[in-house]
């Protein structure tokens, strides 16, 4: 089993499909699956790891209302069907390693990861160089 990535705990295989572009905003600036997701609310790396679970034709028929509901994409308005079809083709396959479905589990179920830990213990440290560097906790003076 691959170890994870600390700076990174997503899994790679949501990439595509959520720096996949949905199409250009009024300003002609391209708008990604995630940064969609983003704007209407939803955590992007959930609601990819729940649009996986359900497989393709669910998926892409919950994407085409999520899309539907986002108005910064002009071309969405009347295209949102055929633009979901495409990109719940990009989804990762049903039949995924166990590592991409454990990881979709806990990014779906909402459970915190290693890195969590990781970031505390850094925490920690930090606070304790701070004091240890400013003369202790208290040097009398």
């Amino acid at each position: 089993m691959a170890a994870p990535n600390v700076l990174n705990p997503h899994p790679p295989e949501f990439e595509r499909f959520l720096y996949a572009s949905v199409g250009e905003d009024r300003n002609g600036y391209v708008v990604t699956v995630l940064s969609t997701l983003a704007r209407l609310g939803l955590d992007p790396w959930k609601e990819t790891a729940e649009l996986v679970a359900l497989g393709r034709n669910a998926a892409q028929s919950r994407l085409g209302t999520r899309l539907a509901r986002f108005r910064d994409v002009p071309k969405l308005a009347s295209d949102h069907g055929r633009v979901a079809r495409d990109l719940s083709q990009l989804l990762p396959e049903g039949r995924t390693s166990g590592t991409l479905k454990r990881a979709a589990a806990t990014v779906a179920d909402g459970h915190p990861s290693s890195s969590g830990a990781i970031w505390a213990v850094l925490a920690i440290i930090f606070v304790l160089f701070q004091v240890l560097t400013s003369g202790g906790w208290g040097s009398g003076e």
